[in-house]
């Protein structure tokens, strides 16, 4: 399925090439201004041939299948077919889609679906019974871990499984075969946002809520490009100015993005540089007065990037180095600019900070993240409506089925970390396993776990939903890597992925079964089996139930179907601080969604965490951080260095990847519906007038991109989008994938890839 890689200063934005008024521009403008949140026929319109679709017989409640917004859906149902689908009136998203969720009713019937299962033969795929595909994937795995060990295979999962598929697959690979060698498609999109949150408070996951969007007075975007990667969140936002003119949108992007174009004031800092902002403008508010000092004194602690505990002193001699009019030419911002936008967080009524992959997926991610949520602790601009930290996520359930099931190679379920034997020895008993069944050592994180198998020390490896034969970085090299280890595919379409396969395994879609998705404000979802999967194919839940029987584990693996796993997931939390064993699949049902901590049957969920109402702050506290002991939120102190791909003479640009308005990830879905195919341009890259200039490059020729890790050539889009010196594409295009350039450079502590600053070289190839 389609893998999350990217938001931030990622999608086509900015003024383009031609002058010319295209039905793409149409479809931008209207996903930015809300008219497809109208949903159905208001966005279809707009559409080359209208599609048909008769009156639904009957209408569920569902949600979105695309990205972590989590929009509320209400689908319409005729002659066992999808015939409309509409945005629900009393979700969060208050009845609003975006163009992707408007032409969801002909996901289901797109032609290409995988219906049987396939297996390698003499070098082709070729169709199998479930019985010969499934006994060949248990003896080859059963062999590996018998002469190799259990940590000769591996699990690579999806933000887009269901929570109770992520869940029994996390449990059947560390507590029954044995190995952490569990990771995903998550560790490209948010494990620095995971690890910035636990760094912080202690706990994952963010502390504000959606809500809080109707209350702020500033919206502080950062690496962040909502208006055509979150459309009904960013239209929430511009309905919250038109409420109230004062209110004022900061976008911070090195691109001029369609966000950015709508916000009061753009920053576009050097790529790689933007932590130099973060830190001065702390060093602006230290020395305007704008800390709120009585809530750090009462609720903060500072530790330098030793881990050291530190003070007030120790920070107000950190911020020596930050001065703005020292780094605004490194920054490539004004400090003039940094002040402004400093004193506008500090001082307004309610600020509220929304980032994505334009922080997390850089080498200094956990650096970024833990600072941002630092000015909102220095400010005390967290804990009250309107007020918050929010890291907005790229997956359907990226959040609930991955970070909460604890679904990677370093955690364990409801932010228990594998490092902790106290953590381990009680998820050992929780789950009925002997004592040290759950190995010491973290296992392999994405980009470790694909070179493990270019060297041969993994064998066999079971991948879910996801397509990371199109997604990694370096990706020639890891393609290559595919090719050696014995390769199980699970997907609902032929992907770049799935041609690397030795098993391909056909999976049930979005309706075709039954599952929880958890999105980026902690609110649990429930989405129902409303269709048949067509032919053979089978959730990722069953083939896995099968899997773990075939290894002998069904004694582990008792939960079965849907219903049977989430009970027997959320009764695990009560025994942590995520606890929402009140979520019961009937409440689930009535309800469009609950935000946990949600204890009881009788909560109605917790809207803001670490303040009076959550159920784990003590009463008659207003405040209390409880991921610590000692119940305070952390500041750390990390310098400022500059880890990104070198620019040099060799290779003068930096390439940023990411998301278009219309595609949703590599493509695998959205581009095969030809309203929105028809509507993109194939796989290209954007560069500023002045580079075309210099370079002497024209729009629309053909271009080499080169780096240290690769190259590609295509098109070129002369645009007045990115910032000069930067180039941005893609990577929904199956045919043109531009992964093979970027770096595989990780942040040091979440292992999280750097997709936004590759160094490259560019020149003409069209003579």
């Amino acid at each position: 399925m389609d893998e999350e890689q990217g938001e931030a200063g990622d999608s086509s934005g900015g003024a383009e090439g031609t002058t010319s008024f295209s039905r793409r521009d149409a479809l931008r403008i209207a996903s930015a201004l809300g008219l497809v949140s109208l949903g159905g026929g208001a966005a279809w319109a707009l559409l080359e041939g209208e599609l048909a679709h008769q009156p639904a017989v009957s209408w569920h409640k569902s949600v979105c299948r695309y990205c972590g917004t989590g929009c509320g859906v209400q689908v319409g149902i005729r002659d066992k077919q999808v015939v409309e689908v509409r945005g629900d009136e009393d979700a969060h998203n208050r009845g609003k889609l975006c163009i992707k969720g408007s032409l969801l009713p002909v996901l289901n019937t797109l032609p290409g679906r995988l219906t049987t299962p396939l297996i390698r033969k003499d070098g082709k795929l070729e169709p199998a019974s479930w019985e010969e595909a499934m006994s060949l994937v248990a003896s080859r795995f059963s062999a590996a871990i018998r002469e190799d060990g259990p940590n000769a295979v591996a699990f690579y999962g999806s933000g887009q499984l269901y929570t109770e598929e992520s869940y029994t697959a996390n449990k059947l690979f560390k507590a029954g075969i044995g190995t952490n060698n569990v990771d995903g498609n998550p560790r490209l999109c948010m494990a620095s946002a995971a690890v910035g949150y636990t760094r912080v408070f202690g706990k994952d996951e963010p502390p504000g809520a959606y809500e809080d969007i109707d209350h702020a007075k500033v919206f502080f975007l950062a690496g962040a490009n909502p208006a055509e990667c979150h459309q009904p969140l960013f239209e929430r936002m511009l309905a919250r100015r038109r409420a109230d003119p004062e209110v004022r949108i900061v976008c911070v992007d090195p691109r001029r993005t369609m966000t950015a174009e709508y916000s009061d004031f753009h920053l576009a800092p050097r790529p790689g540089a933007d932590l130099l902002l973060l830190w001065s403008m702390a060093k602006v508010m230290l020395d305007e007065g704008l800390f709120d000092d009585k809530f750090i004194a009462e609720h903060v602690a500072f530790r330098t990037n030793e881990g050291k505990a530190a003070g007030l002193e120790e920070l107000a001699a950190f911020l020596e180095d930050f001065v703005p009019e020292d780094v605004e030419v490194q920054l490539g911002i004004s400090s003039a600019q940094i002040r402004e936008v400093a004193h506008l967080f500090a001082a307004s009524d309610a600020t509220m900070s929304l980032w994505t992959m334009g922080f997390n997926q850089r080498v200094d991610g956990v650096a970024l993240n833990t600072t941002i949520n630092a000015l909102h602790l220095l400010s005390g601009q967290i804990g009250r409506p309107g007020a918050t930290p929010m890291s907005l996520t790229g997956q359907a359930n990226a959040c609930g089925g991955v970070r909460d099931t604890g679904s990677l190679s370093h955690i364990l379920p409801h932010g228990r970390m594998i490092a902790k034997a106290e953590d381990r020895a009680e998820m050992e008993k929780l789950w009925g396993v002997p004592e040290g069944r759950i190995q010491a050592q973290p296992g392999l994180h994405a980009v470790a776990l694909f070179q493990a198998i270019e060297e041969g020390k993994v064998r066999c490896l079971l991948n879910m939903c996801t397509n990371p034969g199109q997604s990694l970085p370096n990706l020639a090299r890891y393609r290559d890597a595919m090719d050696k280890v014995f390769l199980v595919v699970t997907d609902v379409f032929e992907t770049a992925s799935t041609e690397l396969a030795d098993v391909v395994l056909p999976s049930a879609l979005w309706l075709e079964k039954e599952g929880v998705y958890g999105q980026s404000e902690r609110r649990y979802q429930l989405l129902e089996k409303l269709l048949d999967a067509p032919g053979q194919a089978r959730s990722d839940l069953e083939i896995l139930v099968d899997l773990a029987a075939r290894l002998g584990h069904e004694q582990l693996i008792t939960a079965k179907t849907p219903s049977a796993v989430w009970d027997e997931y959320r009764l695990l939390s009560a025994h942590s601080k995520y606890d929402f064993s009140g979520m019961t699949r009937e409440r689930l049902r009535a309800a469009h969604g609950l935000q946990w901590p949600c204890p009881s049957e009788t909560h109605p969920g917790t809207v803001r965490r670490y303040i009076a109402g959550d159920p784990f702050v003590p009463k008659g506290q207003e405040v209390r951080f409880y991921g610590h002991p000692d119940g305070r939120a952390y500041v750390h102190l990390v310098p400022y260095e500059d880890r990104s791909d070198p620019v040099d003479a060799d290779f003068p640009l930096v390439l940023t990847t990411g998301r278009i308005v219309e595609q949703w990830h590599t493509g695998t879905m959205t581009d095969r519906i030809p309203e929105i195919r028809q509507g993109t341009p194939r796989g290209h890259v954007e560069m500023h007038f002045a580079d075309a200039d210099v370079l002497g490059i024209r729009d629309g020729e053909q271009v080499r991109v080169q780096s240290r890790y690769g190259a590609i050539e295509g098109p070129v889009r002369v645009t007045r989008g990115p910032r000069p010196g930067t180039l941005f594409a893609s990577f929904y295009d199956a045919k043109w994938l531009i992964n093979q350039v970027v770096c595989d450079r990780v942040d040091p502590l979440s292992k999280q890839p750097d997709f936004k600053t590759t160094a490259v070289s560019v020149r003409s190839v069209s003579a």
